[in-house]
């Protein structure tokens, strides 16, 4: 079987799809498949002409915009390629953070209270009260995102430096990060996320030492299956394929969890959670990636 793995791509977070495809392709090779690497640019008809004759099944290692918001799952799709991870629609509702909350939020998960705005709205006012988080509704790997405390005086400097579009404005929730793999039907292993820096940010999420896997997480047990449970529910909620990974907050001293997002396309780095939490489970990264190749589908 020839498997073409999509890695690079245009998104802010083309270093670390192209890490991500690195530690995919050498993966499938020890697991016995043919491997064609792809990195992905701006043109188009080159990675159409990549994929001409067609490969039999496509690796989707690409994150961020074009990569896990339906587009690269709509191109394959036309082609009639199989591809790993979440199709169009999955992947569309994933990405864009509103729509997610909206499905999450019929499908009675918790989620925070939150708004979408215009940055330049915090200019004037507090859209929430403070403490809240600002995130681009369009991006991933915590790309963009920061943190507004009470007393502050972050609002003008995020608006500087703002280049996404929309805004969410999201209450914070106060506590600890933790994070569920998902494979189809079935939770992994929660993990707590230790980050180094003021919370889990980009730095945290692919820097060597910025922040320490805990798992399984330190949590009560009924916490634990809690969060598993939501992954799970979430995954479907959108109707994903294949692996995701579930993120949420817990606030120990209080009991609550929340849903955060869904990532469908999970990092599959040396630093990542999904590969860690498979490994803890019994499948090593050889396995886990073979596991993604022999589930591709396309035309949702």
């Amino acid at each position: 079987m020839r498997v073409a793995v999509l890695h690079g791509g245009i998104s802010a977070e083309r270093e670390v799809s192209l890490r991500s495809g690195a530690q995919v392709i050498e993966a499938l090779r020890r697991a016995g498949f043919e491997v064609q690497p792809v990195v992905v640019g701006e043109e188009l008809g080159a990675l159409l002409a990549a994929l001409t004759p067609k490969p039999d099944v496509v690796f989707n290692a690409l994150h961020g915009r074009f990569g896990e918001d339906g587009t690269i799952q709509g191109v394959l799709d036309y082609l009639g390629i199989p591809y790993t991870h979440s199709g169009v629609r999955a992947s569309a509702l994933a990405m864009d953070k509103a729509a997610a909350k909206a499905v999450f939020s019929a499908a009675g998960l918790p989620v925070a209270p939150h708004r979408i705005i215009g940055i330049a709205e915090l200019a004037d006012h507090d859209p929430l009260p403070p403490p809240y988080v600002v995130k681009p509704v369009n991006e991933g790997s915590s790309v963009g995102v920061s943190i507004v405390q009470p007393g502050d005086n972050k609002r003008a400097e995020i608006i500087a430096n703002w280049h996404y579009g929309p805004a969410m404005v999201e209450q914070y929730v106060p506590g600890r990060e933790l994070t569920v793999g998902v494979l189809e039907d079935r939770a992994l292993v929660v993990t707590e996320i230790i980050s180094h820096e003021i919370f889990y940010d980009y730095t945290a999420k692919y820097a060597a030492g910025g922040s320490r896997h805990l798992l399984p997480a330190e949590v009560p047990e009924h916490i634990a299956s809690a969060a598993k449970d939501i992954a799970v529910a979430a995954h479907r909620a959108l109707g994903c394929r294949g692996a995701s990974r579930a993120d949420l907050r817990y606030d120990d001293a209080t009991g609550r969890l929340v849903l955060l997002e869904v990532n469908t396309q999970p990092g599959m780095t040396p630093t990542s959670l999904l590969p860690e939490q498979a490994a803890y489970m019994g499948m090593d990264f050889p396995a886990l990636c073979a596991w993604m190749v022999e589930r591709a589908q396309c035309r949702e």
